[in-house]
């Protein structure tokens, strides 16, 4: 599906934007072109959603007890070490000394009952199911206390899959309230909070007490620009170090740049095709067929070329293939003959309006894409963009209805990603499967790992038979940065899209 204007315009656009003259920043700052429009609860771990988006803030403001780290997706950080009891039932982590937050205070169990307890972010609703009590043992060991083994536990605890980890200061957000912590948050990471201009800029300066090393870089600023080719030129123009999200011709620009750097990296991140309707009686989403039809409408890998430069990985499941537990579904192929033939069969051999399709932003393009595919075969829709906090919202709310591009890019396994999206508890799902909700509970407890991987690959099985969801493709998110940047942290922690360990990052001299 050819579209000329998404090859030309933008590309017109960034010569416009080169042609201006670079702005100088500061001596020691590191400033980066951010995809989205930064939002004020995305500086709250509390808050946290079933995506990766806030962790680009986590790593810089916050600490967790357990992260994601270059050594391990389970790495000691504010703990510095942690045991669990025969009977998988008790954890207890023991906390690193010396760490303190940026306002002097030091790290305490306290700290960590108070922010797992203050937690309302997507994995809560599993948390206060799982877990029995929080016990402050002394001032450098906490308790966890599960009502049952969980082997998922540090799944979701020590890893993007939640934000419940990650740890605030007790003190300070009950000194100056909820609203005061989100408009100055104060936080034990490498970079304390200077300034927030809500959807314009986020700026940080390093912070010399950090456990694990002082900051190279002493400043970064994040500043939000949506607009793919704006952060293109921005980068060519030497304003900005480094770019998020950048696809396509404009991607492939860049790759031509001398001096610029072109990295990509196969995310935690599937694209995939929601059908909210299909539990709804009498829509023509309830019928499988209809769904099924959607699937065959698209030219994956056409897209995936035009819009990622072939980096991102056409899929089947909505589990990527390299987290623990996943079943490789392969992509259903472009067939819109068969597409049309199933929309015949269900009913429906003009087509049928599908009223409003919703892009997932900011892959916009991507949506758009999809939609004259679908319209293509007869799924006829209305393209609707939303902002990317707005359509999450929405989401979370269950207020999307047609059809609209869902994605998520947590970490965590096979089980964590269908608990969000699959089952009836999840807070991205609009509905469940009664035998998938059986077997799911059947897997959650079982700590033999052979017979809980053949229970999720059965679910999995299960959920691609049923057409709950039309993956896309597990997502290679491109990235550049600039000559100024030695070390841009884009590479060191596995399947992360952004720049991380920040302490990490280096100018050149």
């Amino acid at each position: 599906m050819k579209r000329p204007w998404r090859t030309i315009l933008p590309l017109v656009l960034l010569v416009m934007f080169s042609s201006a003259p670079a702005g100088a920043e500061p001596a020691g700052t590191m400033t980066f072109a951010v995809h989205v429009t930064i939002a004020t609860r995305w500086l709250d771990p509390a808050e946290t959603d079933a995506e990766i988006t806030p962790f680009m803030m986590f790593y810089a403001l916050h600490d967790a007890l357990v992260k994601p780290m270059p050594s391990s997706l389970n790495a000691p950080s504010l703990a510095e070490s942690w045991t669990v009891s025969k009977d998988g039932r008790v954890w207890e982590f023991v906390l690193r000394k010396g760490a303190r937050f940026h306002n002097g205070d030091p790290v305490t169990g306290e700290d960590v009952k108070f922010s797992f307890e203050r937690y309302r972010g997507a994995a809560a609703p599993i948390f206060r199911e799982r877990v029995r009590e929080v016990q402050v043992v002394d001032p450098g060991r906490v308790r966890f206390s599960l009502k049952e083994p969980w082997p998922d536990f540090m799944t979701f605890y020590g890893t993007s899959a939640s934000g419940a980890a990650w740890i605030v200061p007790k003190k300070y957000v009950e000194k100056v309230g909820e609203d005061g912590f989100r408009r100055a948050p104060v936080g034990a990471g490498p970079y304390k909070f200077v300034s927030l201009q809500p959807g314009i800029e986020l700026v940080l300066e390093a912070f010399d007490g950090y456990w694990r090393k002082t900051p190279a870089v002493k400043r970064l600023v994040l500043r939000s620009i949506p607009d793919e080719a704006t952060r293109a030129a921005a980068l060519k123009r030497g304003e900005v170090d480094i770019a998020y999200f950048l696809n396509g011709p404009i991607a492939d620009d860049v790759r031509r740049t001398p001096g610029l750097t072109l990295t990509a990296t196969r995310t935690n991140g599937v694209l995939f095709l929601m059908f909210p309707d299909q539990w709804t009686a009498g829509s023509p989403w309830a019928d499988r067929r209809v769904r099924l039809a959607a699937s065959p409408a698209i030219d994956r890998q056409t897209i995936n070329e035009a819009e990622s430069l072939g980096f991102s990985g056409p899929t089947g499941n909505i589990v990527p293939r390299h987290q623990e537990f996943a079943l490789a579904i392969p992509p259903d192929p472009y067939d819109p003959k068969r597409a049309k033939a199933l929309l015949a069969e269900a009913g429906y051999p003009h087509g049928l309006d599908a009223g409003e399709f919703t892009p997932f932003p900011p892959y916009n393009s991507m949506g758009e894409a999809i939609a004259n595919y679908l319209n293509a075969v007869g799924i006829r829709t209305r393209v609707r963009t939303m902002e990317r906090a707005a359509l999450l919202s929405a989401w979370r709310d269950k207020k999307l209805k047609g059809l609209f591009v869902g994605a998520t890019g947590s970490a965590g396994n096979a089980s964590t990603r269908l608990e969000s999206l699959a089952t009836a508890r999840g807070v991205l799902s609009y509905g469940s499967i009664p035998e998938v909700e059986s077997l799911f509970q059947a897997q959650i407890q079982e700590m033999d790992r052979k017979k809980r991987e053949d229970l999720l690959l059965q679910i999995q099985r299960i959920v691609q038979e049923r057409v709950v969801f039309a993956p896309i493709w597990e997502n290679g998110f491109i990235r550049a940065f600039g000559p100024r940047v030695e070390e841009a942290g884009l590479t060191l922690i596995p399947a992360f899209p952004y720049s991380g360990p920040l302490e990490d990052l280096r100018l050149k001299r």
